[in-house]
């Protein structure tokens, strides 16, 4: 099978390759000035006051949960048994740190329209116990953040978003991403932009960000700046300074070239997500009263990673059917990220508690799949998918 629509295509062109070639020629290869001028960069463009970058978009999901476990806030510190509600759609990366930091999982079930919250079941699934939600962003589609706001207004509740696969979606006016205490971005070579392999934190809280260039690397002081939130005053002696070690961290350290590369692609950041919104609006025209499949229905403005379909559950064909008439018009596709995650055998090791049922997260699971969308236009794409019967 030759693939015609592929799930991802490159954004590279001669001013990311010399971007490289230029940090080949520096010998510096290693976290430095590149990054450094990538993170003012993304935190300019997306509005937040602090973005620390590292090498994948997972461990941004780590960095910003460790975080909340070393603040000194008691309003957003976590503590391990704390209550975290999730929609049970999403990528595996979403949940893990939770489970390694020992929070109580709650699952809650997704709507099947949106594939973000069921925002029903979330107002049911809040209680007093509960003290953080994670909202994940799913497929370029941004969360009802005026909802979700409703809900936790004059709660002890903290927001966190998995911005992953959204970089670029806007809920009324505002960048996703940026509606919780912190979001993570992943700039993973099939996402928005590419930087190989690389991730984003945003946030505005200036302890949590100095927190994070700690436990970012090592955990030692080195990357924090004299006057900070984690030490007080540093010493101005960088030898006493260059080993010492104050918060259990990680090596999480992106490359200079992922830094420069960032760096270009953020500049083409705005005509790849209009490109993409364009597939978008033709994708709605073309399949939104397609007899066999429901399409995701958007919430604010989609950045579109991709266009997921959902059997009617009317239809008589089966997705393995639907899967292969794809394969055959040359179609890549894969399940709705990891479908219900809460059906994995790596929930043996959580604390978890799934909340009433999760109906549209098995029938997403079982019936859905999604395809690749790009920065240039498809249209054949969408009338190959229109004739698929």
């Amino acid at each position: 099978m030759s693939v015609r629509f592929p799930l991802a295509t490159s954004t590279w062109d001669d001013a990311e390759y010399q971007a490289l070639q230029n940090v080949i020629e520096s010998d510096r290869f290693s976290m430095g000035p590149q990054v450094a001028r990538f993170e003012e960069e993304f935190s300019k463009a997306f509005g937040s006051r602090y973005a620390i970058m590292v090498n994948s978009g997972s461990s941004a999901n780590l960095l910003m949960v460790a975080a909340l476990f070393f603040s000194s806030n008691p309003d957003i510190k976590l503590e391990r048994g704390d209550e975290i509600i999730v929609p049970a759609v999403s990528w595996s990366t979403s949940y893990f740190p939770l489970c390694q930091y020992g929070l109580k999982v709650k699952f809650v079930d997704v709507s099947l329209e949106t594939l973000n919250f069921d925002l029903g079941a979330l107002s049911r699934a809040i209680s007093d116990k509960t003290r953080a939600i994670m909202a994940v962003n799913l497929l370029g589609n941004p969360n009802d953040f005026s909802a979700i706001g409703d809900l936790i207004e004059g709660r002890n509740i903290v927001l966190l978003e998995d911005n992953c696969e959204s970089m670029g979606a806007t809920f009324e006016g505002r960048q996703a991403g940026t509606f919780g205490l912190m979001g993570s971005f992943s700039s993973f070579f099939s996402h928005h932009i590419s930087t190989m392999e690389g991730g984003v934190v945003v946030t505005d809280d200036e302890e949590l960000h100095h927190i994070m260039l700690a436990l970012r690397a090592h955990g030692w002081t080195r990357n924090l700046p004299k006057f900070n939130k984690v030490t007080g005053e540093k010493s101005d002696d960088p030898f006493e300074e260059s080993f010492k070690f104050v918060l259990p961290g990680y090596n999480l350290r992106p490359l200079e070239m992922s830094g420069a590369l960032g760096i270009e692609q953020l500049k083409k950041l705005p005509a790849l997500i209009e490109g993409r919104r364009k597939n978008g609006a033709l994708f709605q025209e073309k399949i939104a009263d397609h007899p066999l499949f429901l399409i995701q229905q958007e919430i604010g403005q989609s950045s579109w990673f991709g266009f997921s379909l959902i059997l009617r559950p009317d239809t008589l064909l089966s997705r393995k059917d639907i899967v292969r008439q794809l394969d055959e018009a040359g179609f890549e596709c894969r399940p709705i990220v990891a479908g219900n995650f809460a059906k994995n055998d790596v929930l043996k090791y959580f604390d978890f508690e799934i909340f009433e049922t999760l109906d549209n997260a098995d029938y997403a699971d079982q019936n859905g799949l999604f395809i690749g969308n790009h920065h240039y236009p498809i249209p054949d794409a969408f009338d190959v998918l229109s004739r698929i019967r």
